[in-house]
């Protein structure tokens, strides 16, 4: 077992590829801390993984409240010793917004859960990771970490933000026995389009002028294939960097 007994902290992994990510790592040995905004989701992702024989436990968390995320990884440490593995799966979209339209509201919101959210709770891990000289972080950046309108002006603008965050990570912390990599998928079969509801036109229209080059949709579990490896010791010797994952979509 590539994870046998580490701990895992996993954000927004009530569905979709958080949810891929939190069975395959409990599959691959791992005591898997199944977080999501949504309890009954969160309690769903832990049941499969129990009916399984792993090991998982459930906590509500919004990672843009400070107190939420000091609770996640409390209970990480009270319910299994301490933590290894953190992967900052949680994030929304921004109803592909140009940047002439777009509200206040709507670009600190997007930029609060994927930036400063991640943030939080790399911040409250790093003290544990510092502790041992050991601790892996896998953000989840996209191809709009890379590519310049996949996305609205605030979607993109804060995945740009975690692949920066992620080599600063990567480099600060090298030296400390602390990993962190991204990963950048193209499009994906989840239910993250459920936050959006009211696309703004123009900008949906130039975020999508490429998709027919798409050359297929990926399935949660082939991005947690990715998300394994690098928490894994298969990785050791990568640190800040990304892996796209995309079937060859930003190759064109």
């Amino acid at each position: 077992m590539k994870l046998d007994g580490k701990v895992a902290v996993i954000t927004g992994a009530g569905s979709g590829m958080g949810r891929a990510i939190a069975t395959l790592f409990a599959h691959e040995g791992a005591n898997v801390v199944v977080s999501d905004m949504n309890l009954d989701t969160a309690e769903q992702t832990v049941k499969i993984i129990t009916e399984n024989d792993g090991q998982a436990i459930s906590c509500k968390a919004d990672i843009t409240d400070q107190s939420d995320v000091e609770t996640l990884i409390r209970q990480a440490v009270d319910a299994y010793g301490s933590l290894d593995i953190l992967v900052n799966n949680a994030g929304m979209m921004d109803n592909m917004y140009s940047a002439g339209n777009i509200s206040d509201s709507l670009w600190s919101k997007v930029m609060d859960v994927n930036v400063t959210g991640m943030m939080r709770t790399i911040r409250e891990s790093l003290p544990i990771f510092l502790k041992k000289n050991y601790g892996v972080i896998v953000n989840m950046g996209s191809s709009s970490s890379l590519n310049g309108s996949r996305a609205g002006a605030a979607y993109t603008a804060s995945k740009h933000a975690v692949l920066g965050l992620t080599k600063n990570i990567g480099f600060q912390y090298a030296e400390s026995g602390v990993r962190c990599n991204a990963i950048a998928p193209g499009a994906v079969d989840t239910n993250i389009g459920t936050t959006m509801s009211e696309p703004d036109e123009f900008g949906m229209s130039r975020a999508m002028s490429g998709s027919s080059n798409n050359p297929r949709s990926g399935k949660p579990e082939e991005v947690a294939q990715i998300a394994l490896f690098l928490a894994s010791d298969d990785s050791n010797f990568v640190s800040g960097d990304i892996i796209n994952a995309d079937a060859g979509w930003m190759a064109y």
